[in-house]
């Protein structure tokens, strides 16, 4: 059971109070951005990747027990090695129409729909670059530190590899186009560094199965499984293929659909098994703002085909299930969660941060001033093109995020504050110019200047409703927030990313200027307590 406390009418604190033990729990798992999650299980721990697009690191690394609660333990790479672009060079302007860079960056492109794996003891991790091949890295511990990414196919227009190891040794990789479909199979090296051959097409069915894509392997009762889904992102089902031989030919059903729930475009994820046996499947659901949040359904065999979900009547599918029983995994319910507020008092940055591409490192620093985060402010006109914004996942479904932030050594021409990232953002924060600083509120590019500024520290705050609106407020030493604008639609679905709040700050007029950020406080419902 959830209670809410409300402190001095500013910050919502949600607490747990006495309760049975659960049998149950509440799907999301994660209201968060976890899109095209792949999940396994190794011994007794679950290990979760997803997509992580243009934000440096990439590919974060989540850790569960009991497959309900997850917590961030590292990520894959440390930075975004594929091209200049993800530096954010300069003002140049690239034609590149997959990605849709903005003035020299990579927004959209990245990391696609990675796949992980656990083979001779050691974990492999699979994802394309749309605008620049396949790759792979791998690694003793999941936490890191991994490999540097080696290219197992430079081709480009590729997306969402699966890697699969038979009882033999030989070594395999299925993955799709950009558009979606076919499906490709090709042989690997034992190793899995390199494919040995152009590949093959083993599934093609616009008709029946259009938009297929996110292909994961699997191997059961000497059948041979390629779940993934089809029907685009919002629309979408679930559907399982199998075959005899590796190579096909593949028969499908599908297997997760709406049916008469309201989650639409319940597909896209991976299968795991506890070890008494019993199965689950962790998808996606695309939620607008929130990104495309991690459920679980149960998965039960018939006849050699899996279901999920609550099965429908007359169907071979199943539809997704609110309240599943809770899994039975052999471990205690855990209170693990994703990271969030950070005091910035340790040596290096909390695994919940991610950068808008990647970071300059002379331009920020957790030293300079210890206890506080400094940015510096770089060169840009906008925010969508400043670098070093730092960013973290939105959880909902609902957030209120505050940070204090001192502003004293603002030059003119310089923005800072706290924004909810994405196409069109808007911010609460600061501008400085002709030696005065002025509270603003800024809405896809245009900024209402506030009240003037006299104070070194200011404390900033969103709030972000279910209804997917953020409302900015400030507060200037003690008392309550003060609310500065109405409520602002946030952007429904950016670069194929929700919503995140961030800090951020950049100068117009050129390199000048820093803020030091105090804290960065977080405060949501939690739905599995």
């Amino acid at each position: 059971m959830l209670a809410l406390t409300v402190c001095g009418g500013a910050k919502a604190v949600w607490t747990q109070q006495p309760s049975r033990p659960p049998d149950t729990f509440r799907n999301p798992i994660l209201f968060a951005d976890y899109s095209d999650p792949d999940v396994i299980r190794v011994g007794n721990a679950y290990y979760m990747v997803s997509s992580s697009f243009h934000f440096s690191p990439g590919i974060p690394v989540l850790r569960s027990y009991d497959l309900v609660h997850w917590t961030i333990i590292g990520s894959v790479l440390p930075r975004l090695p594929f091209a200049p672009e993800y530096d954010m060079p300069g003002p140049h302007t690239l034609t590149d129409k997959i990605s849709k860079p903005v003035g020299g960056t990579r927004y959209a492109g990245g990391v696609w729909a990675p796949s992980i794996r656990h083979h001779n003891g050691r974990f492999y991790v699979y994802w394309a670059t749309i605008d620049e091949g396949v790759f792979m890295a791998t690694a003793s511990d999941p936490a890191g530190p991994w490999s540097k990414p080696v290219k197992v196919i430079d081709e480009r227009m590729l997306e969402d590899p699966c890697p699969f190891w038979d009882d033999d040794g030989t070594a395999w990789l299925v993955h799709s186009r950009h558009g979606a479909g076919p499906l490709i199979l090709h042989r690997m090296s034992a190793d899995g560094t390199r494919v040995l051959d152009k590949g093959e097409v083993i599934v093609e069915d616009k008709a029946n199965l259009p938009v297929l894509e996110g292909p994961k392997f699997y191997k059961r009762n000497g059948w041979y499984y390629i779940f993934a889904p089809i029907g685009g992102v919002e629309k979408g089902q679930q559907v399982a293929l199998r075959a005899r031989t590796i190579r096909g030919p593949y028969e499908w059903r599908v297997v997760l659909e709406q049916g008469s729930t309201r989650l639409e475009g319940p597909h896209q994820g991976g299968w795991i098994e506890t070890p008494s046996g019993e199965g689950w499947f962790a998808h996606f659901n695309s939620t607008g703002a929130f990104g495309r949040i991690v459920h679980l359904q149960p998965v039960r065999w018939v006849d050699d085909w899996p279901i999920m979900g609550r099965p429908l009547p007359g169907k071979t599918s199943g539809e997704p299930i609110m309240t599943p029983p809770w899994p039975k995994t052999g471990h205690a319910p855990t209170r693990d969660r994703l990271q969030d507020s950070d005091e910035f008092g340790a040596p290096k940055l909390g695994l919940q941060w991610a950068w808008n591409h990647n970071p300059d490192d002379r331009r920020w620093s957790l030293s300079a001033r210890p206890g506080w985060l400094r940015l510096e402010a770089g060169e840009a006109q906008h925010l969508v093109t400043a670098r070093n914004t730092l960013t973290q996942v939105l959880q909902g479904p609902e957030s209120g995020i505050t940070a204090r932030i001192d502003l004293s050594h603002m030059a003119d021409g310089q923005r800072a504050g706290l924004t909810l990232f994405g196409v069109r953002p808007s911010w609460i924060g600061a501008v400085r110019e002709r030696g005065e600083t002025h509270l603003t509120l800024a809405r896809e590019g245009e900024e209402q200047a506030g009240p003037r500024l006299t104070a070194d520290t200011i404390e900033l705050r969103a709030e972000v409703g279910s209804d997917q609106t953020v409302r900015y407020s400030y507060r200037l030493g003690t008392g309550g927030f003060t609310p500065f604008g109405d409520a602002i639609p946030l952007a429904r679905f950016s670069w194929w990313k929700g919503s995140r709040p961030a800090l951020f700050t950049f100068n117009k007029r050129g390199p000048s200027g820093h803020i030091d950020v105090d804290w960065f406080h977080v405060d949501h419902p939690e739905l599995n307590p």
